[in-house]
């Protein structure tokens, strides 16, 4: 069984691939590959992708740059990823549309709602760049709240670790990992899954989310087919 709406969460960090900054081409060409498989399986695709690859409004801030400038600056880095993955999607015959919550009509739609939901209903993937629109607001809520508008079953934060665990694994060996876990054992425990704005979203509206390594390959496609194997799976 697979879920009929998703929509993805990329960030920004994850398509530098091994560079330093920017994006790896070859980094993007494979999230491109791996998103063709599931659109094939007729799953209606959203994506939103962060932009701290190329500039993180709170880096900003810390040097001295008014928070909001920085952030909008931010959004356009967003814009920019968005239009990459974009190309990297129609390359290989996958139909997209690119909305961003700026309007900036020469290269991309307005947000609308309805016609993102229609986009999906034709099999387009919908890529939603520059955030909410508003400073102070993430990208992992932007996610939460387009998943929420456009009625997604569910949000998958792909990420370069395969779930959620009790402790950061890179840095405690005796980490364990969670392969279900609810929202409120989120709340209880501390876990940092997402900014807490995003997350009490996806609590108050029942989104469930899962969170799994998006640079394995396969893993996209298996957590779409719901295999309990890969990633975890925050639930009420």
């Amino acid at each position: 069984m697979t879920y009929k709406r998703i929509l993805l969460k990329l960030s920004g960090e994850a398509l530098m691939g091994e560079k330093q900054f920017g994006i790896d081409n070859n980094r993007i060409a494979e999230y491109a590959k791996e998103i063709k498989e599931v659109v094939n399986l007729g799953v209606q695709v959203a994506i939103v992708i962060g932009g701290g690859n190329i500039f993180r409004g709170i880096q900003a801030e810390e040097g001295g740059m008014e928070r909001t400038q920085g952030d909008y600056m931010g959004m356009l880095a967003t814009v920019i990823n968005g239009m990459a993955l974009q190309s990297a999607l129609e390359t290989i015959g996958v139909y997209t549309r690119l909305q961003t919550a700026i309007e900036m009509k020469e290269i991309a739609e307005p947000f609308i709602k309805r016609k993102a939901v229609r986009h999906l209903e034709k099999g387009r993937v919908v890529i939603f760049g520059a955030g909410t629109g508003n400073p102070y607001f993430t990208t992992d809520t932007a996610a939460c709240l387009r998943a929420i508008e456009i009625e997604a079953d569910i949000i998958l934060k792909g990420t370069r670790v395969d779930g959620i665990y009790s402790a950061d694994p890179e840095k405690d060996a005796n980490a364990t990992k969670f392969h279900t876990i609810s929202f409120e054992e989120v709340y209880n425990k501390g876990l940092n899954i997402m900014d807490m704005t995003a997350f009490t979203l996806c609590n108050e509206n029942k989104l469930p989310i899962i969170v799994f390594d998006m640079n394995t390959s396969g893993n996209l496609l298996k957590v779409v087919n719901q295999e309990t194997n890969v990633g975890t799976l925050v639930e009420f």
